[in-house]
């Protein structure tokens, strides 16, 4: 909120000398590019972003360019006046803290009022290449796609034209493929509080810009370890990107696709003794690391003795590929608890999102956890999926009873958030459940009953986010004047009050099943996927249910 930000400040002492980097910084050429690359929160939160580290030491790679770094707290660098200044986005509600580190360095929140010597402000992340369209005044360019193509054609783009003038720049770098130039577009409305009515490219522009894709089998990992960072000196590696199962309402598989593995041999056991040298600490991340087609090997070689001090994490696993190996090997290696994603209780309603995921897989997996000296098993669980009724909350807490009793010595943790709606996914047409968050409280208690720890997402959080995914440009001022009364859900509603006739109502973004042939704010925006499949994943998930609802009008 503007007057509470604290602004930036050279690092504390030993900040900097604390990293451990695993990337060469080569010396920068005489004429090379002053860039600064930001992250929207803390440094300690910011450099425990894989992606906002793999994007920097690309940057650094590059001789052309001069990087330094820029938190909410501290900086690198003031960089003196930067041409390029680069923003990671992979939460919705970091959004203030652009419009902020953008007033602190005196750029303009509107990219339309910059001139020449400001920055061309760019950025990437989840949340812009999902739908960039609220952010559209604030940056010059957004990035579409994975970095390993997408960043290295931006920057070559603006060494053609860096001695030209700003509009002239814009025209050109819109023309390159996955770069999104908002101001090359305009879009109109069919009323100002109405749908989408037309999406024009403006010049030369291209009608549509598409998500660029990396197809290698060389990923992320850490290009830097700290004892500053949240998750203190890890070393993390991205084992798959995206994930094949594509539950319908998921943005880490949909957005991401094709589904992706690091190569063993060349990518995997290099990169762990990279991290090895400098930590013991080793996190394996993806949306589905255990489903990588070498992932038992890779088990086995870090059940090897040469491994015993190493503390290794996993990020969360398919319940069906759980094996005693895995949870010994975990046990072993410092970890205490297992992380599996069941969404709900309901095998109804994980047919729905095409969750393939039986109850026995669950049963078994908590069996295994505990049998190979696990002590805990945490559960992501969510509720107001579509077709949601109170037979599936009951289906849940059945889970956490039959867990409970197939496995009583585990520590049970259900971590519960309320479907979101997101862009790019065949979801993105459904509105978030008005009962979610008297589903959120009905669990609370009997979870408590069965000696569950209970972990609710905030719904009101859900409700900002669900705004900021399904919004479109009129999202634009609202942002702009809700910075200034907090972020809460309240300053939100007081905002759409101030705004009224002037955009559409909260519940049209939040709550409201939009019609399928309305055009949507991102239309112009292509993912892996098209429209036309989406549309045939949302119907596919919708037609699970209607069994269910036959059957019932049968037995009535």
């Amino acid at each position: 909120m503007t007057g509470a930000f604290p602004h930036p400040q050279p690092a504390p002492a030993g900040r900097w000398q604390a990293e451990q980097w695993l990337v060469p910084r080569p010396a920068a050429r005489p004429d090379a590019i002053p860039t600064l690359w930001a992250f929207p929160n803390t440094y300690s939160v910011g450099i425990t972003s894989l992606g906002y580290q793999w994007v920097w030491a690309l940057l650094l790679a590059r001789p052309d360019l001069r990087v330094h770094r820029l938190f909410t707290d501290c900086y690198e660098d003031r960089c003196g006046r930067p041409e390029l200044l680069g923003f990671s986005v992979s939460w919705e509600l970091d959004y203030v803290h652009i419009l902020d580190l953008l007033e602190w360095l005196d750029i303009p929140l509107q990219a339309s009022e910059r001139q020449a010597h400001h920055p061309l402000v760019f950025g990437g992340g989840p949340v812009l290449s999902a739908n960039p369209e609220p952010y559209a005044d604030f940056f010059d360019v957004v990035l579409l796609g994975d970095a390993e193509v997408v960043l290295g054609a931006f920057i070559d783009a603006y060494q053609m034209v860096r001695d030209q003038d700003r509009d002239s720049q814009l025209q050109y770098l819109a023309q390159v493929p996955g770069l999104y130039v908002p101001q090359a577009y305009t879009v109109s409305y069919t009323d100002p509080t109405g749908p989408v009515a037309a999406i024009q490219p403006l010049g030369s522009a291209p009608a549509t810009v598409a998500r660029q894709v990396y197809r290698g089998n060389t990923l992320a990992t850490s290009t830097v370890v700290t004892p500053q960072a949240a998750w203190e000196n890890i070393y993390l590696v991205e084992v798959v990107r995206s994930c094949p199962e594509m539950c319908r309402f998921c943005l880490a598989s949909y957005l991401t696709l094709p589904f992706r593995s690091a190569d063993l041999g060349e990518g995997l056991i290099p990169a762990l003794e990279r991290g090895l040298e400098v930590t013991d600490r080793i996190g394996l991340l993806g949306a589905s690391v255990t489903q990588h087609p070498e992932f038992p090997e890779l088990l086995a070689l870090l059940g090897r003795p040469a491994y015993d001090h190493v503390r290794l994490s996993l990020a969360s696993v398919r319940a069906s590929t759980v094996t005693l190996e895995l949870a010994e090997t975990l046990a072993r290696r410092g970890s205490h608890s297992l992380t599996i994603a069941v969404e709900s209780g309901s095998e109804r309603l994980r047919q729905v999102i095409n969750k393939k995921l039986d109850q026995a897989a669950i049963h078994q997996a908590a069996q295994l956890a505990q049998a190979g000296g696990l002590k805990g098993l945490k559960l992501y669980g969510m509720v107001g999926l579509p077709t949601e009724t109170e037979a599936d909350i009951e289906a849940t807490v059945q889970l956490l009873t039959d867990l409970r009793r197939l496995a009583p010595r585990l520590r049970l943790t259900l971590g519960c958030s309320t479907f979101v709606p997101k862009a790019q996914t065949p979801f993105q047409w459904q509105g978030v459940d008005p009962q979610a968050e008297k589903r959120l409280q009905r669990l609370s208690r009997p979870a408590g009953r069965l000696g569950v720890e209970f972990r609710p997402e905030s719904y009101r959080d859900s409700l900002i986010q669900a705004l900021l995914s399904r919004g479109d440009r009129r999202l634009n001022p609202l942002l702009r004047l809700t910075r200034h009364y907090g972020d809460s859900l309240g300053s939100y509603r007081r905002a759409f009050k101030e705004l009224r006739g002037q955009l559409p109502p909260l519940e049209h973004y939040v709550h409201a099943c939009w019609d399928r042939s309305d055009l949507l704010p991102w239309q112009h925006l292509t993912g892996t996927l098209t429209q036309s499949l989406l549309t045939k994943h949302h119907d596919l998930a919708l037609a699970e249910a209607q069994p269910l609802a036959t059957a019932r009008s049968h037995s009535l």
